[in-house]
């Protein structure tokens, strides 16, 4: 039994690792962060296959940890789709490498290791491997160039850039 809580233990803590050679951003300041972000583009995966008007919203939690609440709409089903989440730092807290977890005890790597450090309008975030990318802005559309020289450095650090999905951003809510 020590055997598998022991493998198990090592199996879920890999999945909180960065992906190599993508550097979280330092200096981060959480409460910068928070509040609710826009998803301009991403690798698209089962958990949001079809989604528009995708958002980010977190906010802190009484444990000192951040809750996440990631919401799209769906146009097939014509319904809003929720996942709620608790995210926390892996090591420091001006570090923007987080675990966030939105089933039970398992968490998966969250990596801002792209930030408008000035005014906090735009991030990149990995996941725990090159296969989960989002491009986030505090506002439902992106300058061209800005968005442009954004997938320039993805593309360098080796995500699949034909993989992505640019998200449509109406700027209105749908009920």
């Amino acid at each position: 039994m020590k055997y598998v809580v022991w493998i198990m233990s090592i199996l879920l803590a890999g999945c909180t690792s960065a992906p190599k050679n993508i550097n979280p951003v330092t200096q981060f300041q959480l409460e910068r962060y928070l509040g609710t972000w826009y998803e301009i583009a991403r690798q698209d995966h089962a958990f949001e296959e079809g989604l528009t008007n995708v958002t980010a919203t977190y906010s802190m939690r009484d444990d000192g940890g951040v809750a996440v609440l990631n919401r799209g709409y769906s146009a097939d089903d014509k319904e809003w789709r929720e996942a709620t989440g608790r995210a926390y730092f892996v090591n420091s807290s001006d570090v923007g490498h987080l675990k966030v977890s939105f089933f039970g005890p398992f968490y998966g790597a969250y990596v801002i290791f792209e930030l408008d450090k000035k005014d906090y309008q735009y991030a990149m975030v990995s996941g725990p491997n090159r296969e989960f990318f989002w491009l986030l802005s505090r506002t439902p559309t992106m300058p061209k160039d800005v968005k442009q020289r954004l997938f320039a450095k993805a593309e360098k650090l080796g995500f699949q850039m034909d993989k992505l999905v640019n998200v449509v951003q109406t700027g209105t809510i749908i009920q």
